[in-house]
């Protein structure tokens, strides 16, 4: 059995000070031309990739187990042959959600590590500080594990491209919903303090206008005190609150809203959404707060009965130890199997421009709800959404989807990416 090993980075400021790691274009040269011989990270028998990822920090919980689904999706890949005869390796650093030390992490893995591609570098905030790094050497930036309509840029950033469905579409799809099942209710919102707040209420604003929240409050992961926000919201007579949250602060805007006798309507976006982890950081009053919880979604559900769900389980006991089977490891294997089918579709004799070529191409499915939305012009992993509600303890889809085209919503009906053989595409 193929065992690919988690290289695991803590870095401190105080180094990070002293070293003084501003990240400038290095002397590599931006990819042009190459052939698979001389491509960065790529051999006759493995293809090298790296991402900065959070093992440590405020967003470790729900998240670091992101990476080690990937890993064991590619640790099945390999034990099956491979992409075109060549074993993936995948090398995970930690930044503990920290931009320095992602800037750190990021420049090891493209200078020392050599690496082809960086692959679901996750967090908006981290992964912001390396984007012209990435783009000015000239090193493919794929399946960014964040929904900022950022990386969505493709005459600035052409080797760049999305995992997740953009906060716009997901912001929304939740005003939508509100508009719809909540009616005369008063919408407020509650947001992380960078494009994963911005972009989440400009999307509930397309759709209940500038002035259609009842309040706005924002927080920044470095204050893990959320009583002055969850009180105002409530003195404002909020009864449904839009969260823009990593699921450390969803579980604590639940647990501050409880100890203050409050109890609206929760709408989150998926990257908050994650129900056996929230349930892990709420404890025994889990159940009772998640009950009602909606929120967005444009991967398959990893507790129904679709395939996908039956195969990552499996993969999960086989190369992951049997670790608890979490939205979260469901992400990274769909995002690995993503670069997997990206990589064979690049061709046997892979570079930097064929896989950026293959992405651009709109060929690729993916596995989600929905197929996705590459184009050459537009980088738009997804379109639309489900709508996943917590009833008597179980988190799935409802009927209800929406997708985002031209700034105008509508309803949409899903249709989920079935299971091919055996989960690796082929070449």
């Amino acid at each position: 059995m193929t065992r690919i090993t988690r290289n695991t980075v803590v870095a401190s400021l105080a180094s990070l000070t002293a070293l003084g790691l501003a990240l400038t274009a290095c002397s590599t040269p931006p990819a042009g031309g190459d052939s698979a011989a001389t491509t960065p990270g790529v051999t006759d028998d493995t293809i090298t990739i790296g991402t900065h990822t959070p093992l440590t920090g405020p967003a470790a919980p729900g998240y670091a187990s992101v990476s080690a689904g990937a890993l064991a999706y590619f640790a099945y890949v390999n034990d099956n042959g491979g992409v075109h005869g060549r074993n993936i390796n995948y090398i995970v650093k930690d930044d503990a959600y920290n931009p320095a030390n992602t800037q750190m992490v990021v420049r090891e893995l493209v200078q020392d590590d050599q690496v082809f591609a960086i692959f679901n570098g996750l967090g908006t905030p981290p992964h912001t500080s390396v984007v012209d790094y990435l783009n000015d050497n000239g090193v493919p930036d794929l399946f960014v594990s964040s929904g900022s309509t950022t990386w969505n840029q493709p005459s600035k950033y052409p080797a760049m491209f999305p995992f997740n469905a953009n906060y716009v579409v997901e912001g929304s799809a939740l005003g939508q919903y509100s508009v719809d099942k909540l009616p005369g209710k008063q919408v407020c919102f509650l947001g992380q303090d960078d494009d994963l707040g911005g972009d989440m209420r400009r999307g509930v604003e397309l759709v209940l206008g500038s002035d259609g929240l009842g309040h706005v409050e924002e927080y920044s992961t470095s204050n893990a005190d959320l009583t002055a926000q969850i009180g105002a919201l409530k003195g404002a007579g909020c009864e449904a609150v839009v969260l823009a949250a990593i699921p450390g602060f969803v579980s604590l805007s639940m647990t501050t809203a409880a100890r203050l006798a409050w109890e609206p309507v929760w709408l989150t976006s998926s990257i908050g959404a994650d129900y056996p982890v929230l349930l892990d950081l709420l404890g025994q009053e889990g159940e009772q707060l998640l009950e009602g919880l909606v929120s967005t979604g444009y991967l398959q559900s990893s507790t129904a009965d679709n395939g996908w769900a039956d195969l990552f389980r499996q993969i999960n006991t086989d190369y992951n130890g049997d670790a608890q089977f979490t939205g979260a490891v469901f992400n990274g294997m769909s995002a690995a199997y993503l670069f997997t089918e990206a990589l064979a579709a690049a061709g046997p004799e892979p570079t930097r421009e064929s896989i950026v070529e293959a992405i651009r191409s709109g060929q690729l499915v993916g596995n989600g709800v929905l197929p996705l939305s590459f184009t050459a012009d537009d980088y738009s992993s997804y379109t639309g959404v489900g709508i996943s509600i917590v009833r008597d303890g179980i988190q799935d889809f409802s009927d209800i989807a929406y997708q985002l085209v031209n700034d105008s919503v509508s309803l949409l009906e899903l249709d989920p990416v079935p299971l091919v053989g055996n989960g690796i595409p082929a070449p």
